[in-house]
Formats: C-alpha cells, structure tokens, sequence
C-alpha cells in the first residue's frame, strides 16, 4: 500500500517531469492525470500544432511502461490496430500477432482521421481492457490508457467520433495557446532538439498501479454523490439537450473527482472538485437539440448554465 508522503512523492516527480515538457499548461497537466490516475481515458482535441501529442509523449516517458503510437490515417485497418492471426508455417496454425492495442499507454494521433470502422475497433478495449479477434478474448494489461487526439471537425479530411466512443473517455480537454512568455521559452527550450527526447521516467508502471488503487480508497460524501446526481439529471432534463449524460458518465465523473482529490493531496472529494470537473466530463456526453448542433460554444454554455444553477452542498 502506498504511503501519503510516498504517494506525494511519485505525484510530484510525475507533474514536475511533464511540466518540464509541456510549458505553462499545468491545468492541462492535471486533467490529464486525472484520467491516468482515475483509469479512464483522455481525448485532446484542439488544432493543430499546440502540443497535443506532446502531453501524450511527455506523460508516457515520465512512465516507465509501455508505449505504442497509432496514427490515424484514412487507410487504417481495424487489424492494424488489435492484431490479426498469421499462418505459421513451422507449427502448422495460425497464431494471433498482437497488435499496437497491446500496452499501458497508447497514443492514437488524430484518431478521427481514420473512418468509423476503425474508430469503433478501440470500443471493447477502452471498456473492458480486452480485445476479440477471431472468436477469441485476449486480455490487455491492467494499466490501460488511452491519450487520443484530434482537430476540429471543420478541417478536411475528418470523420466525428459517434456517441459511443466519446462515450469511452473519461474526459475531453483542449490544450491552447501558450502565452508570449511561455511560447518565447519554447523556442528557447527547442533549439537544441526535442525536451521530450531526454525525458527519464520519473515513475513506473507498478507506482502508478498503487496510485490508481489508491485514487479509488478516496471517500465521497453522501451529500457530494447527490450533488454530482444533480448535475447529470439536470443534462437529462434541459431543454437545449435531447439526450443527456449517462450512468457511465456519472460513475466517470464520480472516479474523476476522487482523482483530482487525491491529486491535490485530500482523502476525501470536496464540491468543487466535482464542479471543476463536470465540464471535461460531462459536455462531449451530451447530444444537443438540431438547433444547438455544430455548435460547441452554445453547447459549452448550456453546460455551463447546468452547472451555475444546481447548487452545491455546503
């Protein structure tokens, strides 16, 4: 079991080293931990150019883990993704050949460059950490984390992502513009190569196992589960929202508040950590009325109003 000041250490050494990377973004940062160490998943989506894969990159060689990159292309195969079963000549059988899935974290760059079919191929894995490929269930490493990325869907050459696989991350985050001084530094910091090259893992996989079990022994008060009910019953009954968060979305946002908690060095989770997070959780989750459609920043601001008007305990 980890220790409080142990657990301090290895989240302090794990925030410094990506931040070290990826400068000025230490909200960016902590979301991302939070669907680390909250064992869900992470989607990025903003334009391109503004470290988008560097978070994915920078998060993955603070670990010492496991790390595959899947770049979403047009041409993708689901095969290309799980594995496919290969004809060995000297045993006589076919013999299943994993394929990139197979790791603790995987980047999937630009993943709705890639059509439907191949999206839909990351389903089964993002839920229940196993994939089936010719009638049979192989299981995927017990820490599983999925960093996928994506522009706008007004750039060419984009297929959105249904409900069902946004339905699969834990949150959705934009990284942003960093600002003058900050972007001044990053010219500096690149004139030599890549920081993220030199990056030493901070970390490994078996802290970051004992941090996740940890996040889950962080309690939640009664009146705060009520609350954070509120919020999701609240996008199930506005009349800007035809269909509203699901129960996945409430037991993510109830996992993501105990990680941010535990991220902030608390036991316990406090009303604005739920509020704070229901947002990234909660707004890629809900599907707008035909009016709202194509519409993020009026959707934005629904959500908004969701969350300004249930009122949170004392």
């Amino acid at each position: 079991m980890t220790s409080t000041t142990t657990a301090s250490d290895s989240l302090t050494r794990l925030q410094d080293s990506i931040g070290s990377v990826l400068l000025g973004k230490q909200d960016v940062i902590e979301l991302a931990l939070v669907a680390l160490l909250g064992q869900g998943h992470l989607l990025i989506d903003d334009v391109p150019g503004v470290g988008k894969t560097l978070l994915a990159r920078s998060i993955a060689q603070s670990v010492d883990c496991t790390f595959r990159r899947v770049q979403f292309t047009p041409d993708l195969l689901p095969s290309d993704i799980l594995g496919s079963s290969v004809y060995d000549p000297v045993e006589k059988e076919f013999v299943f050949k994993q394929g990139p899935i197979f790791g603790n974290i995987i980047l999937a760059d630009e993943i709705n460059r890639s059509s439907p079919r191949t999206q839909s191929a990351l389903l089964e894995a993002m839920n229940d950490h196993s994939v089936s490929v010719d009638g049979t269930t192989y299981r995927l490493p017990d820490v599983f984390f999925v960093v996928a990325t994506q522009n706008p869907f007004e750039f060419e050459g984009t297929y959105p992502l249904p409900e069902s696989q946004l339905d699969r991350f834990m949150l959705r985050i934009t990284v942003g513009y960093p600002p003058h001084e900050v972007e001044r530094r990053v010219l500096a910091d690149h004139r030599a190569g890549e920081p993220v090259d030199t990056l030493i893992a901070s970390t490994n996989i078996d802290e970051i196992r004992e941090l996740q079990a940890a996040v889950r022994r962080v309690s939640v008060e009664d009146s705060i589960a009520d609350y954070l009910l509120k919020l999701i019953h609240a996008t199930r009954d506005h009349s800007d929202i035809r269909v509203g968060a699901s129960t996945r979305g409430a037991l993510l946002l109830y996992r993501a508040a105990q990680s941010l908690a535990f991220l902030r060095r608390r036991d316990y989770v406090v009303p604005d950590d739920v509020k704070q997070l229901a947002l990234p959780v909660l707004a890629h989750r809900v599907v707008p009325h035909e009016w709202l459609s194509g519409s993020e920043k009026t959707l934005e601001a629904t959500m908004r109003d969701i969350i300004d008007k249930v009122p949170a305990p004392g």
